[in-house]
C-alpha cells in the first residue's frame, strides 16, 4: 500500500511556491502524490537561479527556470539521493550504480528542506523495493555542548536554554573554590567580626543601669553615685574601644582576602579562556570578554571585601539584638519584629527583577564596550572613510540601550528602598506607643524603654542596610554567572587524559580521512594526504575551498570531526596541545605584533633568547638592516599591533619570530600577498631562509610563488581534487591549469571553474 502523504490535487497543491504549482499540477500522473519538494535558487555556477526538486510516491521530478522540460527518475535499486554542504552552499545529488545522474546547489536557508526531501525520497524507495519504510535520521553535533542534532534542527535546544537560565544568588556559593584556599583567614575574620557585633551592642545595655540606677533616681533627689557612673562610662569607653580595634583588624583581614580572592578569580578566569579553541573566540566580542575578566571580577572582589562582610555583620547583628530584646521584654520584642515578615516578602519579589535586571545591564554595557573594542584599534580605517559620526552613533545608540536598562533596574529599586524605610519608620512608631503604654502600666522602666529603643534603631539600621545589600549581591550574582560561564565551557580542543610525548618529530604529516563541520556546515571531507618530512607542498583554490581550515586542522586550532591528523605517526590529539604546537612555525597574511620593543616581539616565542639568537633570526629574515635604521634599534617600540612599522617590515619581523624557534613544521598563511612586489621579493628571500630543511605547507594568493613546491594540492569545496608539482598540473590542463591562466591574464575565473565541474553534466542533466 503506497503512503499518501498528500492527496493528490487537494489544497497541499498551494504548499508549493506559486510558480510551481500550475506546472507541477498538470505534470503529476492521475494516482501521483507530491511527498515533499526542495525549491533551488543557484544554478551549478553559484548564480541566483530558481528550480524545483519533488519526491512523489512514483518518482523524483526536477526542472530549472528556463527549461522547457521536466526531468524525472523512477525510484529502482541503485537509486540515492544525498546533500552535502561546503562554505554555506549546498549541494543535492543524485546517483545511481554507474554515474552522477543530477546536481543542484542551493543556500544553507534550504537545508532543512533538503533533508526533509531527502528523508521522504529514502523512505519511499526502501517502500518501493522492501516494504520497510523507516530510516535513521541524519544527525549531527552541536559544536559547544556535543548534543546529537536531527537534521531539521537548526539550533541546540539546550545551548538555547542554558543562554536564557537567569544568574541565581546560589552561584555565588560557587566562588568558594576560590576562598577555600583562605578559610583559616576567613574564619579569622568571622571570629573578629563576632566579637567586634557584640562589642558594639554593649552600650546600649550599659543605658539601663544608667537610667534607672542614676538619671532617674538623682531627679527624684539622691545624688549621683560617682563611682557608679565611672564604672559604666569605662564600659561603654572600653566597648567602643575594643568595637574599633576589633572592626579595624575585621576589614583589614578580609579585605586582604577579597584582594586575593579577585586576583586568583581574574588569573583562572584568563588561563581557561586564553586555553579554549578558536571556535570558541569565533563568537565572542573581545569588549564582552574584558569587561568579564575586568569590571565583573572587580564587582565580585567589591561584594566580597565590603558588601558580603556588611551583609553577615547584619545578619549577626540583628540576631543578636533580637535575643536580647527577648530576653528584655518578649511582648515588646514581639512588637518590634512585626515589620519582618513584609521586608522579607519584598526583598523576596523584588530580587528576581532586579537579578534579571542586572544581567542585562552587563550585557548592554558589554555592547557599550565592544564599540570602544571595535572602534579604538580600527581608527584608522574609521577616519579614512570618514566614519566619525557613524561610530558615534553607535556609541550613542549602545550608550542609550545602557540607560534605558539602568533606568527600568533603578525603578524598581527606587521605589523598595523607600518601602523598607517606611515599614521601618512606623515599626518603631508602633514600638514608642507601646512602650509608653507599658511604662503607663508600671510593666517596664524607662531604662529599659530606652534601652529598648536604642537596640531597635539598631535593629532597624541593619534590616534597612540588608535590604540596600540586596541589590549589590544580584549584581554579583550576574557578574558571577557570566564569569562561570567562561570557566565552565570546555574546549573543543581537549588536551589528551593520556597524552604522548614527542621531544623531537621529523616533521612527518599524514591525513587520513580528514572532514571538518563548522555545527551543521561541511567544510572539509575525505582528505587522505602525506607530507613527507622536509618536503614543501602548496595548498591551491578559490577562496572557501579549504585551504584555511586544513590549516586551522593541522595547526589544532579546531579538531577533525572525521578522520585524524598524524604526526609521525601518532594523532596530534595524543599530544599536549602547547608541545605540539611549539614544533610549529606560523606565518600568516597579516602577522600579528604585541605592543612593546622589537626584540620581545622576535623572542615571543621564546622568552629566553639571547640577543645574540635575536640578531642572528633577524638577519636571516632580512630585517636586520632597517632595524638598525631606527632609533633605537632593537629596543624601538612597534606601538599597538606594530603599526609603528611598515607590512613588509611587520611581516618580516613575523619571520624572524618563527625562525628563532627553529620549527620542524612551517605553515606560510599567504605571507606576501599584502605587499608589493619589491617588498614581496625580499620577503621571498627571507622565507627561503626559514623554509630550508622543514616540513612546509603554504599557501600563497600568487599562484607563481609556489611554482618551486614539490607538490601542490589543489582543493575544491573541501576536497583535493589534484595533486602534482607545478609542470606536471599544467600539462594536465585541468583546473589548475585553468586556475593559473586565468590568474595570470587576470580575468575572472568562475566561467572555466563551472566548465571543470566534475558534478554537473549535460545542460539536461543538471536540471
Amino acid at each position: 500500500m503506497q503512503q499518501n502523504f498528500y492527496p493528490a490535487h487537494s489544497d497541499a497543491m498551494l504548499t508549493l511556491p506559486p510558480l510551481w504549482v500550475s506546472q507541477v499540477e498538470a505534470h503529476l500522473a492521475s494516482e501521483e502524490t507530491i511527498l515533499a519538494w526542495l525549491e533551488i535558487d543557484l544554478d551549478t555556477r553559484l548564480r541566483f537561479s530558481r528550480g524545483i526538486v519533488i519526491a512523489t510516491n512514483q518518482r523524483l521530478l526536477a526542472k530549472m527556470t528556463g527549461e522547457e522540460s521536466w526531468h524525472d527518475w523512477s525510484y529502482q535499486q541503485g537509486l540515492r539521493l544525498t546533500c552535502r554542504d561546503h562554505a554555506g552552499v549546498g549541494n543535492l545529488e543524485l546517483f545511481d550504480d554507474h554515474a552522477l545522474l543530477a546536481h543542484w546547489c542551493y543556500t544553507l536557508a534550504k537545508d532543512t528542506g533538503a533533508n526533509r526531501l531527502i528523508t521522504e525520497f529514502t523512505q519511499q524507495l526502501n517502500f518501493q523495493l522492501t516494504g520497510e519504510t523507516q530510516i535513521q535520521p541524519v544527525q549531527v553535533k552541536c559544536p559547544t555542548c556535543a548534543a546529537i542534532l536531527s537534521s531539521d534542527q537548526e539550533t541546540c535546544p539546550i545551548c538555547v536554554q542554558e543562554a536564557h537560565i537567569p544568574p541565581s544568588t546560589w552561584t555565588l556559593f560557587r566562588l568558594w573554590r576560590f576562598a577555600k584556599p583562605y578559610k583559616w583567614r576567613l574564619l579569622t575574620g568571622f571570629l573578629l567580626m563576632l566579637g567586634s557585633t557584640a562589642a558594639t551592642l554593649v552600650p546600649p545595655y550599659l543605658t539601663m543601669p544608667l537610667m534607672d540606677n542614676v538619671l532617674i533616681p538623682y531627679q527624684n533627689g539622691k545624688p549621683i553615685d560617682v563611682d557608679l557612673v565611672t564604672t559604666y562610662l569605662s564600659g561603654l569607653l572600653a566597648a567602643a574601644f575594643l568595637a574599633w580595634i576589633l572592626g579595624w583588624s575585621r576589614t583589614y583581614m578580609l579585605a586582604k582576602v577579597s584582594e586575593r580572592i579577585g586576583r586568583d578569580l581574574r588569573t583562572t578566569t584568563y588561563k581557561h579562556l586564553v586555553k579554549l579553541s578558536q571556535e570558541y573566540f569565533g563568537g565572542k566580542r573581545t569588549g564582552d570578554l574584558m569587561a568579564r575578566i575586568g569590571a565583573e571580577t572587580d564587582r565580585i572582589n567589591l561584594f566580597i571585601s565590603l558588601h558580603l562582610l556588611d551583609f553577615a555583620t547584619d545578619v549577626i547583628m540583628m540576631s543578636m539584638t533580637a535575643l536580647i530584646l527577648v530576653s528584655i521584654n518578649p511582648s515588646l520584642a514581639l512588637v518590634t519584629l512585626l515589620p519582618l515578615p513584609i521586608i522579607a516578602w519584598l526583598i523576596h519579589l523584588v530580587r528576581d527583577k532586579l537579578r534579571t535586571g542586572f544581567e542585562k545591564v552587563d550585557r548592554v554595557w558589554a555592547e557599550v564596550n565592544n564599540v570602544l573594542a571595535d572602534t579604538i584599534p580600527g581608527i584608522r580605517v574609521v577616519k579614512a572613510f570618514a566614519q566619525e559620526d557613524r561610530e558615534v552613533a553607535r556609541f550613542r545608540a549602545a550608550n542609550q540601550r545602557n540607560l534605558e536598562i539602568n533606568d527600568r533596574v533603578n525603578k524598581v529599586w527606587a521605589l523598595f528602598t523607600p518601602t523598607v524605610t517606611l515599614l521601618t519608620e512606623v515599626g518603631l512608631l508602633v514600638v514608642w506607643i507601646f512602650g509608653i503604654w507599658q511604662v503607663s502600666q508600671d510593666q517596664i522602666s524607662v531604662g529599659v524603654l530606652t534601652a529598648f529603643l536604642a537596640y531597635i534603631g539598631r535593629f532597624y539600621l541593619r534590616l534597612d542596610s540588608m535590604s540596600r545589600i540586596v541589590s549589590v549581591t544580584q549584581k554579583a550574582a550576574a557578574g558571577t554567572k557570566r564569569i562561570f560561564d567562561i570557566l565552565d565551557h570546555v574546549s573543543s580542543v581537549p588536551e589528551p587524559i593520556k597524552p604522548i610525548h614527542l621531544p623531537t618529530i621529523t616533521g612527518r604529516i599524514e591525513l587520513r580521512n580528514v572532514g571538518f563541520r563548522y555545527g551543521t556546515r561541511s567544510v572539509t571531507r575525505d582528505i587522505n594526504l602525506v607530507i613527507e618530512p622536509g618536503e614543501m607542498v602548496g595548498l591551491v583554490g578559490h577562496s572557501g575551498s579549504g585551504k584555511s581550515t586544513l590549516i586551522n586542522l593541522i595547526c589544532r586550532f579546531y579538531d577533525v570531526t572525521e578522520g585524524a591528523i598524524l604526526i609521525d605517526g601518532v594523532d596530534i590529539r595524543s599530544l599536549p596541545v602547547a608541545e605540539y604546537r611549539k614544533h610549529i612555525g606560523l606565518v600568516l597574511q597579516e602577522p600579528f605584533l604585541f605592543f612593546g620593543t622589537i626584540a620581545e616581539n622576535i623572542a615571543y616565542g621564546k622568552p629566553d633568547a639571547t640577543r645574540k639568537e635575536i640578531i642572528a633570526a633577524a638577519r636571516a629574515a632580512y630585517a636586520h638592516e632597517f632595524i638598525l635604521r631606527l632609533p633605537h634599534g632593537y629596543d624601538s617600540l612597534v606601538g599597538e599591533r606594530g603599526q609603528a612599522l611598515s607590512g613588509g617590515e611587520r611581516q618580516r619581523i613575523s619571520i624572524a619570530r618563527a625562525l628563532l624557534i627553529d620549527p620542524r613544521i612551517l605553515i606560510l598563511d599567504e605571507a606576501t600577498s599584502s605587499v608589493d612586489t619589491k617588498t614581496e621579493k625580499e620577503i621571498q628571500e627571507a622565507l627561503d631562509n626559514l623554509v630550508h630543511g622543514r616540513t612546509t605547507i603554504a599557501i600563497a594568493h600568487r599562484l607563481s610563488t609556489l611554482r618551486e613546491a614539490n607538490r601542490l594540492i589543489v582543493l575544491d569545496r573541501g576536497k583535493v581534487i589534484e595533486v602534482g608539482n607545478h609542470a606536471e598540473l599544467m600539462a594536465r590542463q585541468g583546473y589548475y591549469y585553468h586556475l593559473y591562466q586565468s590568474q595570470s591574464r587576470n580575468i575572472d575565473t568562475e566561467d572555466h571553474l563551472a566548465e571543470l565541474d566534475p558534478k554537473s553534466g549535460s545542460k539536461g542533466d543538471r536540471a
